[in-house]
């Protein structure tokens, strides 16, 4: 089987865009594939962060997560696999300043937080996180990582410095990561579909995976649909985002009738927000039974995704091994 690699960073709340967007996807891969899915708590770090705020989130998005339908064995914090950082260091020392300088997530972070403040604090790690992102995926020589076309750019910039550590030490060591293209849906704020669905937009801005049905249909049954300004004979944003999280729930049947009604002009808004608001509804009332399920017991959940990340870590010693033998490091005593 091949290996597959991906993270998502504990940000707090898990929204609607998350799920659609990557977690959906991970737990349709499990059967097929190798895979490996980590909660990157070092990169949350690059960002400004309280401390046992960062704490609370990496566990909050470990249950999440497996509330959601990843396996347990499958899932780890990469804070408990310290090798991912020693690496980076490694991969760091044949990575060019001119490709992390040309990092566009770079510059749009550093943006966004002088944006409240000129002087804001900008943190090198903010700068380097493309090689810890690097190692994440090298370490355990994934073969494919899911992404949408914004993180191309990243994927690209692991294959080089694999290709690079290749080349400079003489051994086809490191594989190419390539990209897994999936449908990837891109689900907008409700409040504004000019706009991506995002937690750093506001509350009003993102649907949240866990919360409470009454506010879900809340938000739904109030989104945006006709802002008045879409060319004439084109669906506006709002409305197809609704038609858009609809088809994302697996309701093709009811998305495909509202089509029609659409396309034949007799479509009510209000009846789309109610067909989609029980969707959501549906999808997120079996999500947040499962979390309660596993809350009911969080020192056995937090044991046992502290023993995968355990056995994950194995393969990452081993990897640090063969690399330390391949730049001239001396080997460690067991």
């Amino acid at each position: 089987m091949k290996n597959i690699l991906s993270g998502i960073q504990p940000t707090g709340d898990l929204h609607l865009g998350n799920y659609f967007g990557a977690v959906q996807n991970w737990v349709r891969l499990q059967d097929d594939y190798r895979c490996l899915y980590c909660v990157v708590d070092y990169h949350s770090m690059t960002m400004p962060y309280k401390a046992d705020t960062l704490r609370e989130n990496t566990w909050k998005m470990v249950f999440y997560l497996l509330a959601c339908g990843v396996k347990p064995e499958y899932l780890f914090l990469q804070s408990l696999v310290p090798e991912h950082v020693e690496l980076a260091w490694v991969l760091g020392c044949v990575s060019s300043y001119g490709e992390l300088a040309r990092m566009t997530q770079f510059k749009d972070k550093s943006d966004q937080l002088k944006e409240t403040d000129k002087e804001a604090f900008v943190s090198t790690g903010l700068f380097t996180y493309p090689v810890l992102q690097a190692a994440d995926i090298l370490i355990y020589h994934a073969d494919y990582v899911p992404v949408g076309k914004d993180q191309e750019q990243h994927l690209e910039l692991s294959r080089n410095i694999a290709q690079r550590f290749n080349h400079q030490f003489g051994k086809p060591y490191f594989r190419h990561p390539e990209p897994l293209y999936t449908e990837t849906p891109k689900i907008l704020s409700l409040a504004d579909p000019s706009r991506k669905m995002s937690k750093s937009l506001g509350e009003k801005h993102y649907v949240n995976l866990f919360g409470e049905e009454d506010r879900i249909r809340k938000q739904i049954k109030s989104a945006v649909t006709d802002t008045g300004d879409t060319p004439a004979g084109q669906m506006s944003p709002g409305v197809a985002n609704l038609f858009e999280i609809l088809r994302a729930c697996g309701q093709l049947d009811a998305h495909n009738a509202l089509m029609t009604d659409y396309k034949s002009g007799a479509l009510r808004y209000s009846e789309l927000k109610e067909t989609v608001a029980d969707a959501v509804a549906a999808l997120t009332s079996a999500f947040r039974e499962r979390l309660h399920s596993l809350q009911a017991d969080k020192k056995a959940v937090k044991t046992q995704i502290q023993d995968s990340s355990a056995v994950i870590r194995k393969r990452a010693q081993q990897t640090l091994k063969e690399v330390r033998e391949i730049v001239g490091l001396p080997t460690l005593k067991n």
